[in-house]
């Protein structure tokens, strides 16, 4: 259970680890690096014994706890339900601007507001994650200041990203940023900024989007070679976007003619490469945030419909922060009710409630799990049937041990390294490359 965990890397051992990268930002030993595991993830490596017996770093690890009230707290104004968590407001809708809306994978509404931040509220930049130009399959942090840059990054990328390795950037701004991260990524934010004040001063905005998790960087070579294309010809790579919800697409050198697979056929396929901690997650609709946003399903399969998002307004600072972009005309959003959001995302939901159940059955294998505060997951898991409750129990057991679960795993660092040096040798320093020092 959590009290086993004593070290981030018993965290990573056993598969908990979400690779967002703030261990690499928060070390003041300068011994963490980052290295992309291609059946696996962003892992932290430990140079040297900078990290042995120390404990800094577990206190903001979000692969072993999640607060879902760390943004809002207790005495937060917003209603608050077990499936939805603290939410303010729910709105639907869409970026403005037709190049936004149609760039983005569900609308372009996070994109459109971070426009509004660096070009209304005066934010200095963007933290988010975006394509790396030396594998056009992976992902690199982004620190991006204007139009140009925030959209030339549009777009989900369903690959391992660490944007919290980049916090240092908004720790040392000269005015308050933009953070845009997966939930995990932003609920170690949350918890972060509660232990450096520059960090807190200088959070403008925190974004995030719902999420089903991140598939492994084999995932989408794999997918590559069943469309019969050839990685070291690949030239760019596009999950999705550019139309809703846009198709997985392969350009090759030498080849005028894309390869692709409908958004549904890639993602099915790419599902199977998920992490066990992503399998574990309570938090799909971005709790920890300002602002979270996803795909409006439950509108989907109206011809020529560029994409249109839900949009969940978490605090009070996001709050202020929508209104005022949607009366600059960066968002256009109507306000609807949960039951949209329960409408639109019942894969999620459904997850999110049979959580307890996966949570129990790893436990009684004695297996470490996550501890996650404020999600209300006893609540959601008794409103399930019997019958599901005991599917969900004893499925996990029989996955626990068919995979291997009940064991700790050392990832092969040495080989992740020596590919990686192969391939991009220093210039892939950052989002998949190797991070050789802290950032602080």
């Amino acid at each position: 259970m959590f009290s086993q965990i004593r070290t981030l890397k018993e965290v990573v051992e056993w598969g908990l680890c979400t690779g967002c990268g703030a261990c690499h930002y928060n070390c003041d030993k300068g011994v963490v690096e980052l290295v992309n595991i291609q059946d696996l993830g962003i892992r932290p490596n430990f140079t040297g014994e900078g990290c042995a017996g120390c404990t800094r770093c577990i206190s903001i690890c979000p692969g072993i706890q999640i607060n879902g009230e760390e943004m809002t707290g207790p005495s937060s104004s917003g209603e608050s339900s077990p499936d939805l968590g603290v939410v303010f407001e729910v709105w639907e809708g869409h970026a403005s601007d037709a190049e936004t809306r149609f760039r983005g994978s569900s609308g372009g509404v996070l994109s459109a507001l971070a426009l509004y931040c660096v070009e209304r509220e005066g934010m200095t930049s963007v933290v988010h994650s975006g394509k790396s130009e030396e594998l056009p399959w992976g992902n690199v942090t982004r620190v991006s200041v204007n139009r140009g840059e925030i959209l030339s990054n549009t777009g989900s990328r369903y690959a391992p990203s660490s944007p919290c390795e980049q916090l240092v950037d908004i720790e040392r701004s000269d005015g308050p940023c933009v953070f845009i991260g997966k939930p995990c990524d932003t609920a170690a934010v949350g918890m972060l900024r509660a232990q450096c004040a520059d960090l807190d001063r200088k959070l403008g905005l925190v974004l995030t989007f719902f999420c089903a998790g991140t598939p492994s960087t084999k995932g989408t070579l794999d997918l590559i070679e069943a469309l019969g294309a050839d990685r070291n010809r690949v030239q760019s790579v596009r999950y999705r976007g550019e139309g809703w919800p846009g198709d997985f697409r392969v350009l090759q050198s030498g080849d005028p003619a894309e390869k692709s697979l409908t958004y549904s056929e890639s993602w099915d396929r790419l599902t199977g490469y998920r992490p066990l901690r992503c399998n574990l997650c309570p938090d799909g609709l971005g709790r920890v945030s300002d602002i979270s946003c996803g795909d409006a399903w439950h509108k989907f399969g109206n011809p020529g419909d560029p994409g249109r998002s839900l949009v969940l307004v978490r605090t009070k600072r996001g709050q202020e922060i929508l209104r005022r972009a949607i009366a600059a005309n960066y968002v256009e959003l109507t306000p609807v009710g949960a039951e949209a959001v329960l409408a639109a995302q019942p894969s999620l939901l459904n997850r999110r409630r049979e959580l307890f159940g996966r949570l129990l059955a790893l436990k009684l294998l004695g297996i470490p799990t996550p501890r996650f505060l404020n999600f209300g997951l006893a609540r959601s898991w008794f409103r399930l049937s019997t019958l599901r409750q005991v599917l969900t129990v004893t499925g996990t057991l029989r996955r626990a041990v068919s995979k291997g679960w009940w064991r700790r795993r050392p990832p092969s660092f040495a080989v992740a390294l020596a590919g990686l040096k192969e391939q991009a040798a220093a210039s892939l320093q950052g989002g998949l490359g190797l991070n050789q020092s802290s950032s602080r």
